[in-house]
């Protein structure tokens, strides 16, 4: 046997003989500290504390993190067990001495003081921390998560898609979306946004007569495209032969307003919005269930007119779920250009 070799756990010993490791190891098996943290609760010059650190670190006592000019350290998570059974007699004799009770002490002023900076940082920026939170994450961030929420199995319909916004945000949840649009220019466009999209289907068709089989969606959205169509009523019966049984339609829509005139002229619009209790009216008589409507908060930044939500469900025992296919559309009807998309204007 080679007795000259150290053992893993005497290099352990080793760097555990200093107090001022063992002050560090005491502080830093609680919580994370920064080196200037560190050297408050201690009262000691930065250089010392960080060449002990240096020495934790290389002996895998502590890790690190670096984040702008500080850096994080944090008692290792990867210790062996026999490091860790060294650490527990050490640590149990640690309570005897008043040094580490004022360690311990000092420590909770330095954390005190680092929830008040917090505290001062939110306090400052309450009034406009909406808006920053949109600067760094975006103005969906709160919505987005929530397509997580759909079943990864389903089908989804995005029923006059123009370029594929929508269907471009629902692919990543879902197992494949339908998106239909009557015209070539709008489904060029989603072409090209969705090209790398392999679980989106693009379809040219009328809402009218949807190039969808019975049954093949999970879900339908109508995402302001209602008030470009003649005949809202056919287009939601049209949706509601399109789900399963238990399926449900979406639909987003502007509510009544005083601008008719003026968006019917720049945008072919055809109904100036809509009445919740018309829409809930027309949902029903096209067979679904379980109607709701409601009204979505104003949205500070946009011009146009107030929108809903409304949605219901198709009656009927919903069928186990078919293992989603690409391939060619199933379209069970022909498809006749009528109406305009979404984003189609005149």
């Amino acid at each position: 046997m080679n007795t000259t070799t150290p053992t893993p756990i005497l290099d352990h010993l080793s760097a555990l003989g200093d107090e001022t490791r063992t002050r560090i190891l005491a502080l830093l098996e609680h919580g994370e500290l920064t080196v200037s943290e560190l050297c408050d609760a201690l009262q000691l010059p930065q250089p010392t504390v960080s060449r002990h650190l240096r020495t934790l670190a290389a002996d895998g006592w502590v890790v690190s993190r670096a984040e702008g000019r500080n850096r994080h350290y944090r008692f290792s998570p990867a210790l062996e067990p026999a490091s860790l059974d060294l650490w527990r007699i050490v640590r149990g004799d640690l309570d005897h001495y008043a040094v580490y009770a004022a360690d311990a002490e000092r420590v909770r002023g330095v954390l005190a003081e680092r929830h008040r900076r917090a505290a001062s940082f939110f306090a400052g920026v309450a009034d406009r921390w909406d808006e920053l939170r949109m600067q760094l994450f975006g103005a969906r961030a709160e919505l987005l998560p929530l397509f997580a929420l759909l079943d990864e199995r389903w089908v989804v319909g995005d029923l006059g898609s123009g370029t594929g916004a929508l269907a471009a945000l629902l692919a990543p949840f879902v197992g494949k979306v339908v998106g239909v649009d009557r015209s070539e220019a709008m489904l060029a466009a989603a072409r090209r946004r969705l090209q790398d999209v392999e679980n989106v289907e693009l379809r040219s068709g009328d809402l009218r007569r949807l190039p969808i089989d019975d049954g093949e969606l999970d879900l339908a959205v109508l995402s302001l495209v209602l008030h470009y169509v003649v005949d809202p009523p056919e287009v939601l019966a049209e949706a509601h032969r399109a789900l399963r049984p238990r399926g449900r339609l979406l639909i987003v829509e502007m509510r009544a307003h005083e601008r008719g005139a003026e968006y019917a002229e720049e945008m072919g619009h055809i109904w100036p919005g809509f009445d919740p209790r018309r829409m809930t009216l027309w949902m029903h008589e096209a067979g679904f269930e379980d109607v709701q409507v409601r009204p979505l908060p104003p949205d500070p930044a946009a011009r146009g007119p107030l929108v809903f939500v409304a949605s219901g469900v198709r009656a009927g025992k919903r069928p186990a779920p078919e293992p989603v296919t690409g391939g060619a559309p199933g379209a069970s009807r022909p498809s006749q250009p009528s109406e305009p998309s979404r984003d189609e204007e005149s």
